[in-house]
């Protein structure tokens, strides 16, 4: 449901490959998979061929969330991951609320409401 789509900062071939990569990811994933792009080896400041503003861009473009990351230093990683989880968790309560909504008759009603309680009729 999720996908992290990396890129090397410091190789221009590697940016270039990422609107193939995202062109498979719409066409062969879930309708509703997650992507973000990740810049990675920002830790080499001194080697960089692709600007951060270049890979907003690309990202602003494809619709996904970007950061810049490095995977040797750990910077950002975590992150990364964490974003990536609520992203999904979110889409999926959101998916989840529309469905309740349209099995009851178009109430928007949310999780945490309760149903009334049932009254029973029983002589037991």
């Amino acid at each position: 449901m999720g996908f992290i789509l990396m890129y090397d900062i410091t190789n221009e071939e590697s940016y270039n490959a990422v609107q193939d990569w995202a062109t498979q990811i719409k066409t062969y994933s879930w309708d509703n998979a997650q992507v973000i792009l990740v810049g990675n080896k920002c830790d080499m400041e001194d080697e960089r061929v692709i600007p951060t503003e270049k890979g907003k861009h690309l990202a602003d473009q494809l619709g996904f969330e970007f950061f810049e990351a490095s995977a040797k230093e750990n910077i950002q990683v975590k992150q990364v991951f964490e974003r990536l989880v609520d992203i999904i968790c979110d889409k999926m309560s959101e998916s989840l609320e529309n469905e309740h909504a349209a099995a009851s008759g178009g109430k928007n009603l949310r999780f945490t409401d309760s149903n009334p309680p049932l009254q029973q009729k029983c002589s037991c």
